[in-house]
């Protein structure tokens, strides 16, 4: 009888080493074990800060080595970690970048390596700020509310009378004018020189002397034309932004 119980029990307990090997791969792996496991094109590893884990952080590599510049960018998970995969065979520079982070050291390395990287926390604000993506910047635009159209102009709310709608000010912006040529966020769309801040009096009229001084300089007061004066063009509210 005893016998009987004994081998019982030993099925019992090979069956759950079984079912919990077969679900394994399957499973996150546990937080005492952050290993990761990569191929020979795949890179991998653990972001970790001052406090740990560094969740939600890009982690980037980048190639020169290749016919053409080359790079693959992915997000840390919830406990810091990444796998960046199906990289061409080449040397790759990779570093963490994030909010409230500056960009850390670059680690030269090749794919099929696990490669732990150190985030690297801002000294101010303002230098976390100069990582920030473009679309966080263009994510400030203020859009004019639906109320404000048809516009009123330069007496008025400023917005162009010809435009009757919300979605002819985005067209503007989007599709039609600003976009079609360059990106709209990015360091040289969201900055102003010192010196061409010394006689401006606001914030729109700045902007209307930045963009008299570059190539495209007829296009580009036709099409704030078609919008309207400074708080028509999202310039309204945002001193504090253009004076960085």
């Amino acid at each position: 009888m005893n016998a009987r119980r004994a081998v019982g029990a030993t099925i019992v307990i090979a069956a759950a080493l079984m079912a919990a090997a077969g679900r394994a791969p399957l499973d996150a792996q546990p937080a005492a074990d952050p290993a990761i496991r990569i191929g020979g094109a795949d890179l991998g590893g653990v972001v970790t800060g001052a406090n740990g884990p560094e969740a939600g952080v890009w982690v980037i590599a980048e190639t020169t080595d290749l016919p053409t510049k080359f790079a693959k960018i992915v997000v840390t998970d919830d406990r810091g970690r990444y796998v960046l995969p199906d990289l061409p065979k080449a040397n790759y520079s990779v570093w963490v970048r994030g909010y409230g982070l500056v960009d850390s050291a670059k680690v030269r390395t090749a794919p099929g390596k696990i490669v732990n990287l150190t985030a690297v926390v801002a000294p101010s604000a303002a230098a976390a700020a100069e990582y920030y993506p473009a679309i966080y910047w263009y994510s400030m635009l203020r859009v004019p509310e639906k109320s404000e159209f048809p516009g009123t102009g330069p007496d008025g709310n400023g917005v162009n009378p010809a435009l009757r709608s919300q979605e002819q000010w985005l067209d503007i912006v989007k599709t039609n004018g600003c976009y079609t040529c360059h990106a709209l966020g990015n360091k040289a769309t969201r900055t102003i020189s010192p010196m061409l801040r010394e006689t401006a009096k606001s914030s729109g009229d700045v902007w209307q002397r930045r963009i008299q001084s570059g190539q495209a300089l007829t296009q580009m007061t036709t099409n704030l034309g078609r919008m309207g004066n400074g708080p028509a063009l999202g310039l309204g509210g945002a001193e504090g932004l253009h004076a960085r």
